[in-house]
C-alpha cells in the first residue's frame, strides 16, 4: 500500500537530487503555470510529497530518534575504546549533562523547521491557486505542520512560531511561550483534522488522515499538564475514542507484524514513515546498533557501527515469557542478546587487537550487563536494538516502515488518561491487560505508577516515546545506570547555541 504515495515522494527526491549531479543549464521550452497545473488530485499529491520528505530524517543517527532514546533509561551509546567517544555528546546525553552546543539539538531544530518551511511554502502555493480541491490538501499540510510543532513543543518548549513562507531575508522571530505553542497546535488540529479523509486504505497510507490527527490530539492532551499547566485527560480519552470507535485499526495478533520488513499491511500502524532502502532511505538502525561482526549474521551490505544498545535494567524489566523479548516465532525479540552466530551457524568471533581485554579472538556475546559506560565499554556489551526486523542482505538503510503512531499506543494512552482521572478505573486496567495478553504475560491485578510506566516501556520501546513518558511520570530526573539523579532536571532541551548565534531574539530555556 505504501507505494502509491511514495511515488510522489520519490519524484520529489529525484527532483532535488538532479541539479547536483551535473553543472548543466537546462532550457525549458514550455512551463505550465501554477493555475493550470493544480487542476486535479494527482497534481496536488505530487506537490504534497515534498512536505513529507523531511520526516525521513527522524531515524538517522543524531536526529530525533537518537535524542529521545539515548536520553532515556532504555538506550545508551557506550564509549568503546577508540569507538563512539564522539566528543562525549552521547555520554552527556545519557547522563543528562548536555549543553546547548550539542549537535543533536541543532539537528532536531533544523529538521523540524525545515519541515515547517516546506509546509508553509506549499500552503501558500495551494492558497494562491485555490480551487474546489485545495482546502483538503491545505488542511493536510496544516496538520502535518502541527506535527512538527508537536515535536518542538515537546523537546524545546519555547520556540518561534512561523506560519508564513514569504518572510524578509533578515527575519528573526522571537521565542513564543510553550503554552502559546500548545494553543496553536490545538487550534490548528481542531480546525483542520475534521477536514481530513477518514479512509484507512492505500489512499491515506503514510499521510495525515482524520485518525492520525486524533492520535496527535491524544498525545497533546495526554501531556497538556506538562506543556501548558492544565490537565486535559478527558479530551485525551475523547481523541482516543475517535480512533477506537472508527473501526479502521486493531491490534495485530502478532506484535512483530508491526515491525516486519514488509509491514505496510499492519492493521495497527496508524501513521508511518514509508522507508525504502533504494529510493527513500534514512532508517539506519541496522548500522547504529549491530556489532561489526553482525554483518555475517544478516549479510548486511555494509559493516555495522557497533553503537547503540539497551540498559540492563530495561532488558530485565521483561518477564521471561514475554513474547516481546522472546520474539515468538521470529527468533529474536525487541532486543538481541546472548551468543551470536553467522548465517552458516558458526559462532561470531571478534578479532579486535588486544587493546580490548574482552576481545582479541573472543566469541561475540551480547551481554545485557554492560561493564561500564566509558571509556572501555566491551565491544559486545549490551543487548542490541532489534524491534524492527533485520532483513538478510539489507543495505545500510532499512525497508521497514517506521511507526510514529499505532493502535497499541492509543489503547495505552486512553488507559493512562482514564487512570489519571480515576486510579481504580476497571476500563483502564482492561485496556492495559489487552496489551499484556498479546505479549503472553499474566494480567495486572491493578495499575500503579511503576507498573504502568514499565508496561509502556516494554510495549513502545524504541518508538521515540520514552523521554516524554519519563517526564510525564515524574521519573525523568531519577538516577539510572551510569546516571546520577538530575539536579536540576533538564526537562526542556536547550535552544541550540548555533540558532541563538544566528537569531539573538531567541530566548534560552532556563538552566542553560
Amino acid at each position: 500500500m505504501k507505494n502509491i504515495f511514495k511515488i510522489s515522494i520519490l519524484a520529489v527526491i529525484g527532483t532535488l537530487w538532479l541539479p547536483s549531479c551535473a553543472d548543466l543549464e537546462p532550457e525549458f521550452s514550455d512551463v505550465i503555470p501554477a493555475e493550470e497545473y493544480f487542476v486535479n488530485e494527482d497534481a496536488f499529491i505530487s506537490a504534497l510529497g515534498s512536505a513529507y520528505t523531511t520526516l525521513y530524517s527522524i531515524c538517522n543517527h543524531g536526529q530525533l530518534f537518537s535524542l529521545q532514546e539515548v536520553s532515556s533509561d532504555e538506550v545508551c551509546v557506550p564509549h568503546r575504546g577508540p569507538d563512539w567517544e564522539d566528543g562525549g555528546q552521547w555520554l552527556r546525553t545519557h547522563k543528562h549533562e548536555f549543553f546547548d552546543g550539542e549537535g543533536v539539538f541543532n539537528n532536531v531544530w533544523g529538521w523540524a523547521y525545515g519541515g515547517i518551511s516546506n509546509c508553509n511554502r506549499l500552503i501558500a502555493t495551494f492558497e494562491e491557486n485555490a480551487n474546489e480541491q485545495s482546502d483538503a490538501f491545505i488542511a493536510e499540510l496544516k496538520t502535518l505542520r502541527a506535527y512538527y510543532y508537536l515535536v518542538l513543543v515537546d523537546v524545546f518548549g519555547n520556540v518561534p512560531l512561523v506560519t508564513t513562507f514569504d518572510v524578509p531575508e533578515d527575519f528573526k522571530p522571537s521565542t513564543e511561550s510553550r503554552s502559546n505553542i500548545y494553543a496553536f497546535i490545538e487550534t490548528e488540529l481542531l480546525a483542520n483534522v475534521p477536514l481530513l479523509s477518514r479512509n484507512v486504505d492505500q489512499t491515506t497510507y503514510a499521510r495525515m488522515n482524520y485518525y492520525v490527527g486524533q492520535a496527535m490530539l491524544a498525545q497533546l492532551y495526554l501531556n497538556a499538564e506538562e506543556y501548558n499547566g492544565s490537565a486535559e485527560y478527558a479530551k485525551a480519552v475523547a481523541a482516543c475514542d475517535e480512533i477506537i470507535n472508527g473501526g479502521g485499526y486493531s491490534l495485530e495478533s502478532n506484535y512483530f507484524n508491526n515491525f516486519a520488513v514488509n509491514n505496510d499491511g499492519s492493521k495497527e500502524n496508524i501513521f508511518v514513515i514509508p522507508y525504502d532502502a533504494v529510493n527513500a532511505g534514512g532508517f539506519n538502525l541496522v548500522q547504529m546498533t549491530l556489532h561489526y561482526e553482525s554483518q555475517k549474521t544478516f549479510s548486511t551490505v555494509d559493516q555495522p557501527w557497533n553503537g547503540y544498545c539497551s540498559l540492563a535494567d530495561f532488558y530485565n524489566s521483561f518477564e521471561e515469557d514475554d513474547v516481546r523479548i522472546t520474539g515468538g516465532g521470529r527468533g529474536y525479540g525487541v532486543l538481541l542478546n546472548g551468543p551470536q552466530f553467522a548465517l552458516d551457524g558458526s559462532r561470531l568471533v571478534d578479532g579486535a587487537d588486544s587493546y580490548y581485554e574482552d576481545t582479541d579472538g573472543r566469541d561475540v556475546n551480547f551481554n545485557p550487563e554492560l561493564n561500564e559506560l566509558e571509556p572501555g565499554a566491551h565491544r559486545d556489551g549490551g543487548a542490541r536494538l532489534s524491534k524492527y526486523e533485520y532483513e538478510v542482505g539489507t543495505q545500510n538503510t532499512m525497508n521497514n516502515d517506521f511507526a510514529l503512531y499505532r493502535y497499541g499506543e492509543i489503547l495505552l494512552n486512553k488507559a493512562e488518561a482514564m487512570w489519571r482521572m480515576n486510579s481504580g478505573s476497571q476500563e483502564a486496567l482492561d485496556l492495559v491487560n489487552m496489551i499484556r495478553e498479546r505479549a503472553g504475560v499474566a494480567p495486572f491485578a491493578s495499575l500503579t505508577e511503576d507498573n504502568f510506566l514499565a508496561e509502556r516501556g516494554r510495549e513502545l520501546c524504541f518508538e521515540t516515546k520514552r523521554r516524554t513518558d519519563l517526564i510525564r511520570f515524574g521519573k525523568w530526573g531519577d538516577a539510572w545506570w551510569a546516571k546520577n539523579e538530575s539536579s536540576p532536571e533538564k526537562k526542556l532541551m536547550p535552544i541550540p547555541a548555533d540558532q541563538i548565534a544566528l537569531n539573538p531574539n531567541l530566548s534560552q530555556n532556563p538552566g542553560y
